[in-house]
């Protein structure tokens, strides 16, 4: 049985330090960039910045551009996910805002991130830090 096409968002937010931020969900290991799915009638943009306030409690962040766009094959899915380029001036004010999807949340130097961190988050963590736009494969 075939999985249907997903839309997807993240944010390769970071803050005045360089530090980027990442989330640790309750239902898959690891760390990841935050952002999710895009519903219906949500553009991009719109999407991006519903999940960093769910998920991290920010609603002032700036959208500075575009990392990339990738195709997400892995485990039978077949998604698209746009990642976005995000500053924010109060790095206090991350927390995880969503108890029930948010384990943690927190701000990382890009030369010591956690053990767990995704190899998919650590690729688009180098990308940003490299100045190359990113796409193709997740």
């Amino acid at each position: 049985m075939a999985r249907p096409r997903t839309f997807g968002v993240r944010a390769l937010l970071t803050d005045p330090a360089g530090r980027i931020a990442l989330v640790r969900h309750h239902y898959i290991a690891g760390w990841y960039l935050p952002g999710g799915g895009v519903d219906k009638n949500e553009s991009a943009e719109e999407a991006i910045r519903r999940e960093l306030a769910e998920e991290v409690g920010l609603a002032d962040v700036e959208i500075a551009g575009l990392l990339g766009v990738y195709h997400n094959r892995s485990q039978a899915k077949d998604d698209h996910v746009v990642v976005f380029v995000a500053r924010v001036a109060d790095p206090a004010a991350l927390h995880a805002a969503d108890a029930r999807e948010i384990a943690e949340a927190g701000w990382f130097a890009p030369d010591t991130l956690p053990e767990g961190t995704s190899p998919a988050t650590r690729r688009r963590i180098a990308e940003h830090l490299a100045a190359r736009q990113g796409h193709g494969v997740w």
